[in-house]
């Protein structure tokens, strides 16, 4: 199989995470040496594995929804979307920080589909009970 056949649009977009990390990383350098040049880059492979998780749970989360069920456009799946956000926004504006911005949304996303999906379970308890 040939490698034009094998590569996807996906690791495109890799490729564009890790070099603007590295590039990022490079211009806030004073000066370009053999030090920095290799901190760049592994500034570069560790924002690649923060957007691959951070992607590859949002996906999973969609997708596990999505194969229980339900739609994309329910207020359940919306609703940990809608909120973080509204937080990661709000403590970017708050602090300046667009990485703790980041941050925020993140853990605001996590904590949000946590307590809707026990929520959905407990509720989907209760119904099957009084069934």
């Amino acid at each position: 199989m040939a490698l034009r056949e094998r590569l996807r649009p996906w690791h495109a977009l890799m490729l564009a995470v890790f070099l603007v990390g590295t590039t990022v990383s490079l211009l806030r350098a004073d000066t370009v040496t053999t030090g920095s040049a290799m901190r760049a880059v592994l500034s570069g492979l560790f924002g690649l594995v923060l957007f691959q998780f951070t992607v590859g749970n949002v996906w999973g989360y969609a997708v596990e929804y999505y194969n229980a069920g339900g739609s994309w456009t329910d207020l359940p799946f919306l609703t940990p979307f809608v909120v973080a956000a509204g937080t990661g926004v709000a403590a970017a504006v708050r602090t300046g920080s667009v990485g703790l911005g980041a941050w925020v949304a993140f853990w605001a996303f996590v904590i949000v589909a946590a307590v809707v999906a026990l929520s959905a379970w407990f509720v989907a308890g209760y119904r099957e009970a009084g069934s």
